[in-house]
Parts: structure tokens; sequence; C-alpha cells
């Protein structure tokens, strides 16, 4: 079966705003809930596709996410590859006895995706020219 995007789910542009998205969500609620189509396997599938689609177009933080990122963007760190996981044990092993271990666990646990920060700051010609060290 094809994968479907949040937007497509619910029948939405990706320039929806919060109003669009929660009345395409109970638009396409009412039409598969599980009390409107009894003993039907794929409406009910289809409802809880709707379900995880609204909860993550309703929140702006995961919205942003999955609108960098898609779904994998989502999932934290379960996107990685499991070759070799053991070298990865090994060094949190390592950093939990030697220290350094809360960086590390709290990277883990994290987004799998950081969020681009920007900032602006002026500089002389000089200063672009031959390099400077500023602090933000």
């Amino acid at each position: 079966m094809e994968q479907l995007s949040y937007y497509e789910i619910l029948e939405i542009t990706q320039s929806a705003n919060k109003t669009e998205i929660k009345k395409a969500y109970r638009k396409m609620a009412k039409r598969y809930h599980p009390d409107t189509n009894p003993d039907d396997a794929e409406a009910e599938q289809k409802f809880k596709l709707c379900n995880e689609a609204y909860q993550v177009l309703s929140d702006d933080r995961q919205r942003s996410i999955y609108d960098r990122y898609g779904k994998e963007g989502l999932q934290g760190g379960a996107g990685r590859s499991s070759g070799f996981s053991g070298f990865d044990d090994l060094g949190s092993m390592f950093e939990e006895m030697f220290g350094g271990a809360q960086g590390r666990r709290s990277q883990r646990n994290g987004d799998k995706y950081a969020l681009d920060l920007a900032t602006q700051m002026e500089i002389s010609f000089h200063e672009a020219v031959f390099g400077c060290d500023k602090e933000i």
C-alpha cells in the first residue's frame, strides 16, 4: 500500500491553517469512525491514520519537524541503522564511567534532527576579511 503524507490523509494542502486542519480531521474522523463503520477493518485503519495525522499537524513543533524531515524526523533515533550497535553501547558505558554521559544520553533520547538556529550580527569589512571572534 502506498504511504500517504499526513496532508493527503486529511485531504488538505501543506499551507492549511489550524482551523482547516481541525475541520478536515473532524470530517475524516466522522467518515471513518468505527461506530459509523462497524466490522470494517479498512475504515478503522484509516481512522487511526487520521488521528495520527491530526496529532502531528495540530502541534506546531511536530508539524515543523514533519514538514522538514517527514515521518522519520518524528521517530527520534528509531531510524538509525542497527549495525555495530554494540560499539555504541560500549562507548556509552565508558562515558558513564568517565563522565560526559549526560550529553550522550540526552542526544540519544532527543529528536533525531535538531532544528537550525539563525541570528544576524553586524561585523566590519575588516572583521569579515580577516576573521574575528564574537560572543553571541
